[in-house]
């Protein structure tokens, strides 16, 4: 079986020119699972909440327009489907699925220190995303596929803090807007992992694979957060609890899933349990035609596919 990866890139509506460029990188995927990030829904006259229009005129016609599937959606309603919304598609049923925001890792209380004006009381922290869980029936087994976009590096905004969208009033400002990234960014890591670890609770040899936008290289703090290895947590009696870094099998020349300034970076990710580990076979990243996105983004082209590379792994499942 195939298990993908894929940041639509804000994937809205009119879709334009759009589908001509996806459609064909969905169907090189050829998955049997798909996590897809970035997928904006929209409104329906006469209709309450927001529905994935954009997600169902991309997919009519190819095999993926007949699978399972899982979204999130809005906090407080269950109709309701918000901007950049994780959805999951599967060949296979999905017996289960919930969306994980500040279930298992409480919001920090945080006092902004350069706000203007400056708060009184401290203001909790959340995370802009939930983590999108799912539990799917593969011929009798159950295959734990968690689909993830944490917090991008880009500063969160702080009130009074900006002069245009892109442009800070001071450093200062930026920074503390950048270290509220970081930390959001780790604390969705640290849900992540425990989400894991809940599923090992139940079943040591539970088959999980955690696939999406991670934000992050492999080195850095989210995805040690996530893989916890031995070397990290200093016991080898857990290393079965640590999570696989997958792409790590992929020739260093062609890891990358974006590319930024002309640097390539792999920040979009397949780790997967010991037990599901043991089924790998391959993975790819099919990044031949990625432009960008630093260049995109200072031009204001939007992507016409995304700037973000599919990645997709195969196991003997």
């Amino acid at each position: 079986m195939r298990i993908a990866t894929f940041n639509l890139e804000n994937l809205d509506l009119p879709l334009g020119n759009r589908a001509a460029i996806l459609r064909p990188a969905l169907a090189r995927l050829n998955a049997d699972v798909l996590c897809l990030q970035e997928v904006n829904g929209q409104h329906i006259r006469g209709q309450s909440g927001r529905h994935l229009l954009a997600l169902d005129a991309l997919l009519e016609g190819t095999a993926y327009a007949t699978f399972h599937r899982a979204s999130t959606s809005a906090a407080g309603s269950a109709s309701a489907v918000d901007v950049h919304n994780l959805v999951t598609l599967s060949r296979y049923p999905i017996q289960r699925q919930r969306q994980v925001h500040h279930t298992l890792v409480a919001a920090l209380e945080g006092q902004l220190a350069t706000a203007i004006p400056k708060p009184a009381t401290a203001s909790p922290i959340r995370f802009d995303r939930p983590i999108l869980a799912t539990e799917i029936d593969v011929s009798g087994k159950v295959l734990h596929v968690l689909n993830v976009h944490l917090r991008a590096p880009l500063a969160t905004a702080i009130p009074g803090g900006k002069i245009a969208p892109f442009t800070w009033k001071s450093v200062s400002q930026w920074a503390e807007g950048f270290y509220l990234s970081g930390v959001k960014r780790s604390g969705q890591a640290l849900e992540l992992r425990l989400i894991i670890d809940a599923a090992m609770d139940g079943d040591p040899n539970a088959l999980i694979v955690a696939a999406g936008d991670f934000n992050a290289e492999d080195h850095e703090t989210p995805l040690r957060i996530v893989t916890g290895s031995t070397e990290d947590t200093g016991n080898r009696e857990l290393t079965n609890r640590a999570m696989v870094v997958l792409d790590r099998a992929i020739d260093l020349t062609r890891r990358f899933s974006i590319l930024h300034h002309g640097r390539p970076q792999m920040v979009d990710h397949i780790v997967a349990s010991h037990a599901l580990y043991g089924h790998f076979r391959a993975i790819d990243v099919h990044n031949e035609a990625l432009g960008d996105e630093a260049i995109g983004f200072a031009k204001n082209v939007a992507a016409m596919g995304s700037y973000h590379a599919a990645v997709v792994a195969e196991f003997d499942l």
